[in-house]
């Protein structure tokens, strides 16, 4: 009787642990299956961006809070790849380490484009290449701020219970392909389309002596057609205001061989966008630097004047720059 209770007692321990050990089991399998979850996103990783594109049901991504909102479908992309044949951009993304910003066949739709017109649309080439940036950029790799495309204007990423790009919201993140990733956007996003220049004419008259300046110190074209530059636009009211600080009753009596050190102190090579600045010295086009200061936004001159960025104007592109508007003229060293 003993030898029964004891065997009794021994198989039920052995049943009661098996069961632990079974309950472990599957904790760890599902632990590993947590870990191995995102190599889901893979299965298209053996096509390229192309092809991905064009077999959507290839594309496995991470639905984003945009999604659920607005109870999307499964996006196509149709028109998208009609574009890219017109514009010869197909080798492109087929070939390319690439981040693709994805307009669905519905984001199109919104502006009346389909596969059967869009090869009407003016400077498509540039739209396009404004949805691309070099190389592979994950959701987890996005922070707020400005991100260069292969159009040399930049996207504006935001992170507001999800990822936007110029507003537009990311609805399917992380597709990835062997050649890049794709997140697939409910817009279509719309490159700068005005040179420097012709930018500050579209503000007139806010400008308009900013304009003038240039055209008088010779410096139309290489702002128009150079670059890309960042410029520090000061507006007609500051303008008007340096003017009477240097003694000048107007434009006209201002020297031009000064007027173009003054401009070209307002002009940096590159674009350097809001996000890029940090506190210290910018060296401009003209040799001299000024000292920014990301705190307060101000640029301080050679001579210690103060002018304020003014947040609501920062970041404004063109096809060859950016531009920011300031309050004050800033003044280089102008020699005796």
């Amino acid at each position: 009787m003993k030898k029964t209770v004891t065997t009794s007692i021994f198989r039920n321990k052995l049943g009661a642990l098996a069961i632990l050990l079974a309950i472990v089991f599957s904790f760890s399998a599902c632990d590993r299956q947590d870990d191995v979850q995102p190599e889901t996103d893979l299965l298209s990783a053996s096509e390229d961006m192309l092809t991905v594109l064009q077999k959507t049901d290839l594309m496995k991504g991470k639905a984003q809070p945009a999604a659920r909102k607005q109870n999307e479908r499964k996006p196509t992309f149709s028109t998208l790849l009609v574009a890219l044949a017109k514009t010869a951009l197909t080798s492109t993304v087929a070939k390319n380490d690439l981040t693709l910003f994805a307009p669905s066949d519905e984001a199109f739709a919104k502006l009346g484009l389909y596969p059967n017109n869009i090869g009407s649309v003016p400077n498509l080439r540039e739209i396009l290449l404004y949805h691309a940036v070099e190389g592979k950029v994950y959701a987890a790799d996005l922070t707020a701020g400005y991100l260069p495309t292969l159009n040399g204007a930049a996207v504006n990423i935001t992170l507001n219970g999800g990822v936007q790009v110029n507003g537009a919201d990311v609805l399917l993140a992380d597709a990835r392909a062997l050649n890049g990733v794709i997140h697939v956007i409910d817009e279509v996003l719309m490159p700068p389309t005005l040179n420097l220049v012709d930018l500050a004419l579209s503000f007139d008259p806010e400008f308009s002596i900013l304009v003038q300046a240039v055209v008088k110190a010779d410096l139309a074209a290489t702002l128009a057609t150079g670059g890309p530059y960042t410029v520090f636009a000061p507006t007609n009211e500051a303008f008007m205001a340096a003017l009477g600080e240097l003694g000048f009753a107007s434009l006209d009596d201002v020297p031009e061989s000064v007027l173009r050190q003054i401009l070209l102190y307002h002009v940096v090579e590159g674009r350097v966008y809001s996000s890029d600045l940090s506190s210290g010295a910018v060296e401009t086009v003209n040799g001299d630097t000024f000292y920014v200061n990301t705190g307060n936004l101000t640029l301080t001159d050679t001579q210690g004047r103060v002018a304020n960025l003014i947040p609501s104007l920062l970041n404004v592109q063109a096809t060859n720059g950016v531009v920011h508007v300031i309050d004050k003229v800033i003044l280089p060293n102008l020699g005796s």
